[in-house]
């Protein structure tokens, strides 16, 4: 089974809690644009973007830097990483993300953390089998 985070836009109140845990947990600040979760506010309604694990960006990785661990996680190894951007440009939904001052690229890793902090569970962690798309 692979695991993914599946979001409910119609139940996000676009509070952008889940950004702030995510930024304060992996980069210790406060600034939105360092989340690996992102919410686009539209005029009625909010658009949640994350990772779905598709790993369209590990096919055209030309350093191999993008990987997918046994629970289907896309996982990206910073050493091997040259910012070169490809990931971001083949990405389907538009979830590798890129930061002011920020070289290698960034993405949800299905931790969890964010359903926690979001109110009206609008994000989950589901599984597929390996043959869903």
């Amino acid at each position: 089974m692979k695991k993914f985070l599946n979001t409910y836009d119609e139940d996000c109140i676009a509070c952008h809690a889940c950004e702030t845990i995510c930024a304060r947990t992996y980069f210790k600040v406060d600034d939105l644009e360092r989340s690996r979760i992102r919410i686009k506010e539209q005029e009625k309604s909010a658009h949640i973007v994350a990772c779905n694990q598709c790993e369209t960006c590990v096919k055209v990785c030309p350093t191999l830097a993008l990987t997918v661990n046994a629970q289907g996680v896309v996982l990206l190894n910073n050493r091997l990483c040259v910012g070169c951007y490809m990931c971001i440009a083949a990405c389907p939904n538009e979830s590798m993300f890129r930061y002011l001052g920020g070289i290698i690229p960034i993405k949800c890793i299905a931790c969890g953390l964010c359903l926690d902090s979001c109110p009206t569970e609008a994000i989950r962690i589901e599984e597929k089998k390996e043959n869903e798309k």
